[in-house]
C-alpha cells in the first residue's frame, strides 16, 4: 500500500477521527475567546459570529462522533 493511500485511509480511521475531534474541539477555544472579547466590547456582530462558529463546531463534533460510532470495531489501521 502506498504512503498516499495510507494517508487517505488514516482520515477514515478511528485514530484519524479522534484527531479530528481534538482539533475541532481545540478550535472551540478561539471561539470562546472571541465571544468573551465581543461581550466585553459590546460588539453584537462579533458575538453573532462567535455563536454561529460555536454552532458549526458542535455540528462538526456531532458528525465526527457519528463517524466514530459507524467505524465501530472494524478499524483496519489500528490492527
Amino acid at each position: 500500500m502506498s504512503t498516499l493511500a495510507k494517508a487517505k485511509g488514516f482520515k477514515k480511521s478511528k485514530t484519524g477521527t479522534y484527531l479530528s475531534i481534538g482539533t475541532t474541539a481545540f478550535g472551540a477555544i478561539s471561539v470562546v475567546k472571541q465571544a468573551k472579547k465581543a461581550r466585553f466590547e459590546g460588539d453584537t456582530l462579533r458575538l453573532i459570529d462567535a455563536a454561529v462558529s460555536a454552532a458549526a463546531i458542535v455540528t462538526g463534533l456531532a458528525l465526527l462522533y457519528r463517524e466514530l460510532r459507524r467505524l465501530g470495531d472494524d478499524d483496519v489501521l489500528l490492527g
